[in-house]
Formats: C-alpha cells, sequence, structure tokens
C-alpha cells in the first residue's frame, strides 16, 4: 500500500468550518458531537472515515474547540463529549489512514492527538469545564483514549456497546495516545485487568466495564439521555465560572508567506534555511499597551508561535534546528508579563495557554537552539525559550548592553510535563539554586548569566560568530534519530509524571514500534488489517 502523498497541513480553523464536529451550547452545560463524515478525510480519495474513525483533520477540529471553549465560552463549565451515529461513539484513528501513513506522521499524528487530550484534562485541572465522555456505542482505541481524557466516563449498556484498546492484539502497535498509562495511573486499573483488557480485541461491555474501572456507570438506553443529562447538570452547578469570566472571541492569525523561505506573523517570523535544515524563529515584543483581548501580545503572539510549531512538525520534517531569537524591548515584555498578573480570569488562562505553548516546545522533535544577542526581548515568559533550549549561546559585548532579564513568572508559571519549572530542571543537584536566580532576578548581563549557568556558552565578539556557526553545522551533521532519542531524554528528566510517561517513554517505544515489521511490513499487521490473512510475526522477543 503506497504511503500518502501529504499536502500541508493547516492547523487553524473555527467552529463555522467544521466538518466532523459541532458545538452546543445550552447556559452552563456543553455538547460536543462527533460525527465524522467518511468522505470528509484530510485527503479526500485516499481512505474513508468509518465507524467515526478520525484523521488528522478532525483533531484539529477537536483542538480548536477544546481552546474556544476555554476562552470563547467561560460560562461553559460542563461539557459532555458524544457521538452523532446510533451505536457507535468512535473507532478510534482510521486504520487506512495509519497504513498509507509514513513514520514521521504516525508519530506526530499521535503526539498531537494526545496534546489534544492533554488540553481536555488540563481544562477539567484549572477550574475550566469538566469534560464527560458519553458514549453512547462502542467506543474502541483511540475512541476509548479519547474517553479517558474526560474525568468521567458513561457508557450505553444495549447489550452490544463496548470500551476496548485492541491496538495490541489487531494491529501490532500500541493504544499511541496515551491509553495504557491512563489506565493504570489516571483510572487506577488493576495492572492483571489492564493486561486482559489490552491482549482482548472486543473489550468489555457495559457489566464487566463497570466492575473494573473502566467506565463510571452505565444507563440503559430507556435513560441514557436523561442520566447523561442529569450527570451534565450537576457537574456544572458543581463547578461555578470564576466571576470575572467574560467570552473572548480568538481572531484569526492569518499568517503570510512574504517569499518561499519566510512564513510572517504580526510578532513571529520562521526564516527557512533548507539546504541547512533550518529554521530561524524571530519573536518580537509587544509592541502596545496590554489589552484583554486576543489581540494583546501575551496571547496573540504565543498563538502565532503554537501555530508555528505545529507546522513545523508536521509541514517541515527536513528541518532540524530551530533558532530561536527575539527583538525588541525587554521591559515591554515585563511588562505585558505584569499586567496579566493583574488581569484576574483572563491573566490566568492567558499564562495557561503560555505553558501549554512552552510543553510543545519541548515535545518538538528537532534541535532547539536559542541565540542571545543585542536588542534580544528574552526577558519573563519569552526567558523561558531560553531555558527550554537544548543550547542557548549569549553574546559577551564589550559594553556589556547585552542581557537577559529573569522574573517572577519563572517561578511556576509556567511548569514542565514533570512538574518541575525549567529553572529547577535546570539545576537537578542544586535545590537552592532556582532560588538564588529568582533573587538575582532583573536585568542579567552575559558575565553573570553564565556565573549562574542559565546560558550555555558566553562567546565574546571576537569569537561569537564563529563560535555559533560551527554549533549549528556540527549539529545538522548529526544522526537525527539519535539526536531526537538523545534530547527527548534529557528533556524529560526529574520527577515521573502521567505526561511524562507518555511523552518520553510511550512516545519512544511507540516511535520503535511503528518501524518494526511486525507492524508496518507487507505481512505486517497493520498493513494486513481487514485483509483475509492473518499477519506473519518474527517471533523473537527483542
Amino acid at each position: 500500500m503506497a504511503e500518502i502523498a501529504y499536502p500541508t497541513v493547516n492547523f487553524e480553523t473555527h467552529p463555522s468550518r467544521y466538518v466532523h464536529w459541532s458545538l452546543a451550547v445550552k447556559g452552563a452545560v456543553a455538547t460536543l458531537t462527533m460525527k465524522v463524515q467518511e468522505d470528509g478525510g484530510m485527503w479526500p480519495g485516499k481512505y474513508e472515515l468509518k465507524l467515526n474513525s478520525y484523521d488528522l483533520g478532525v483533531d484539529v477540529e477537536l483542538a480548536d474547540a477544546v481552546q474556544r471553549l476555554r476562552f470563547e465560552h467561560p460560562g461553559v463549565r460542563a461539557v459532555v463529549l458524544t457521538g452523532g451515529y446510533d451505536k457507535i461513539f468512535c473507532a478510534g484513528a482510521n486504520i487506512r489512514m495509519l497504513a498509507q501513513s509514513s513514520h514521521a506522521f504516525k508519530v506526530n499524528f499521535c503526539k498531537f492527538t494526545n496534546e489534544t487530550r492533554s488540553g481536555i484534562e488540563e481544562a477539567t485541572a484549572q477550574d475550566g469545564a469538566v469534560f464527560i465522555a458519553a458514549l453512547n456505542g462502542t467506543a474502541s482505541g483511540g475512541g476509548y483514549e479519547l474517553a479517558m481524557a474526560c474525568k468521567e466516563i458513561y457508557l450505553i449498556d444495549d447489550g452490544n456497546s463496548a470500551v476496548s484498546l485492541p491496538e495490541v492484539p489487531l494491529l501490532g502497535v500500541l493504544p499511541g495516545t496515551g491509553g495504557l498509562t491512563r489506565l493504570t495511573d489516571k483510572r487506577k486499573v488493576r495492572r492483571d485487568m489492564a493486561d486482559v483488557f489490552c491482549t482482548k480485541a472486543e473489550g468489555f461491555k457495559a457489566r464487566d466495564a463497570v466492575k473494573f474501572g473502566f467506565v463510571d456507570a452505565a444507563f440503559p438506553r430507556s435513560k441514557w439521555q436523561a442520566s447523561v443529562d442529569e450527570r451534565a447538570t450537576a457537574v456544572a452547578a458543581a463547578n461555578p465560572m470564576a466571576p470575572d469570566a467574560r467570552p473572548v472571541p480568538l481572531e484569526p492569525l492569518e499568517p503570510t508567506w512574504t517569499d518561499a523561505d519566510n512564513l510572517d506573523y504580526r510578532y513571529v517570523n520562521v526564516r527557512f534555511d533548507r539546504e541547512a535544515r533550518i529554521a530561524h524563529i524571530t519573536m518580537r515584543a509587544p509592541d502596545s499597551a496590554p489589552t484583554t483581548t486576543s489581540a494583546t501580545w501575551s496571547l496573540r503572539a504565543w498563538r502565532e508561535l503554537d501555530d508555528a510549531l505545529l507546522r513545523l512538525r508536521v509541514n517541515n520534517l527536513d528541518i532540524g534546528l530551530l533558532v530561536f531569537k527575539t527583538t525588541g524591548s525587554r521591559k515591554a515584555v515585563v511588562e505585558a508579563d505584569t499586567a496579566l498578573a493583574g488581569q484576574g480570569w483572563f491573566g490566568r488562562e492567558v499564562q495557561r495557554f503560555q505553558a501549554r505553548v512552552l510543553r510543545r516546545l519541548d515535545n518538538m522533535a528537532k534541535s532547539i537552539f536559542a541565540l542571545v544577542e543585542p536588542g534580544n526581548a528574552f526577558a519573563g515568559s519569552l526567558f523561558e525559550i531560553v531555558l527550554a533550549a537544548d543550547r542557548s549561546y549569549m553574546l559577551e559585548d564589550d559594553d556589556g548592553d547585552n542581557a537577559v532579564c529573569v522574573t517572577d513568572v519563572s517561578g511556576g508559571l509556567f511548569p514542565m510535563h514533570s512538574g518541575l519549572t525549567r529553572l529547577q530542571a535546570r539545576y537537578p543537584g542544586d535545590a537552592s539554586a532556582p532560588g538564588r536566580v529568582l533573587a538575582r532576578g532583573g536585568e542579567i548581563d552575559a558575565d553573570m548569566a553564565s556565573e549562574l549557568g542559565l546560558v550555555t556558552l558566553t562567546p565574546d565578539e571576537i569569537d561569537y560568530e564563529d563560535e555559533v556557526r560551527i554549533a549549528i553545522e556540527e549539529r545538522a551533521s548529526l544522526s537525527p534519530d539519535a539526536l531526537t532519542g538523545m534530547e527527548q531524554n534529557l528533556r524529560f528528566g526529574g520527577p515521573e509524571s502521567m505526561d511524562n510517561k507518555i511523552y518520553g517513554r510511550l512516545t519512544a517505544w511507540q516511535n520503535w514500534i511503528f518501524q518494526r515489521p511486525n507492524a508496518v511490513g507487507e505481512r505486517g499487521a497493520l498493513k494486513m488489517f481487514g485483509a483475509p490473512e492473518r499477519p506473519v510475526y518474527d517471533y523473537k522477543r527483542t
């Protein structure tokens, strides 16, 4: 089966353009209904999205809905996630799509869908709407993984509907969006029952699903809708809205290609050096006073960065190194950060969004360098990019004007997947170091940044250009596979959390399994799915 030649993916959408989802808001309860159009795949004619199965386009819409609910519908306190077809909630990721996809696309697809599910979990954890999965029919594979992202799961008891994770017995792969980890770490399912469940292709129907904790309850068809409505109303009533919350419409980003190698947003520019396999990302500091609209720099610039990262991840596989620079006033960045602290609900939502973008940056399978040069705006929230980088180079200029600015936002507003701040992760053997840095705070020149260990190297004006050039050339010459493995290990240090397991451990194993012939060979389980012949396995255990 030939691989699909994927055109450019656009990650920006709007409810008016949804093909597969509908969002209905009634008071404090919203209903997100998944009704996937069979012929509405992102690449028409290549596969059919049968049984409410999904491709990347379906999940792009879901991610957009989750984000808009937080900003545009803060009065919604409970979200019911359900299916639009009878007897089927969701059959998971479309197998024909996966079988025809490149290895890189499969891995990036799983990563994006997992980030969307993490976004659902964060909404519930961060005083947003509580998500409730109303499984009106069978939920298998990614469909059940989507349900597990919700706080509560209810299954229709019609004698037929079931929940299942059939990837191991049917496809020779793992539940790629965190299914194994959420079973044990989130739903606290016993390991032996999880083993039975994950090797039983048909899964568990209502009685056993409730008994062993795979769902929270089951309702008969005659009481289904009334029971779901009653539960959603109760959840919403117990989850009051912040008193100062109000709808904030998200304006479209609409970036433009100023030429073939420059993608330009209002505050972000991405310049491609395709021959060298580098993307130069420049973020501009605020150029106007903070507001409480989506046009304000603190939200607009970070939405632009998020969109650029997604495009780089999926549409630009040959780009191996992201080189970050910033321009403008450090003072303006600090003022924008400070304004958020006084903007109540809106400020908190924006800060939480910035934290999600930074975690997306952590999750890029690309090297990250930060170049701190005169005129930079690496202050406050933007300084987190320096801390997130695999390496940072700061020019030590003669007059000492080149500086960064560390503020208290680095003390806890932007946790990594491990729960640590990036300052804590930077000093794994010195628990007091983050406190010393934050106490020092303010403008920090190259000498002090080097002494504090805030940057990797501080070459002087004679050596800076050559050292940076050599480092970039060397990085681009190394094996991308080895670099991805190395970076994934180094970025995901510290305490283990559910997210760390998913993005560090699971991503690594799924990445490996997706390349094995038992899964993707000509007679592998993924390629043979739906065929009358059984897959052929190499039974040597590795």
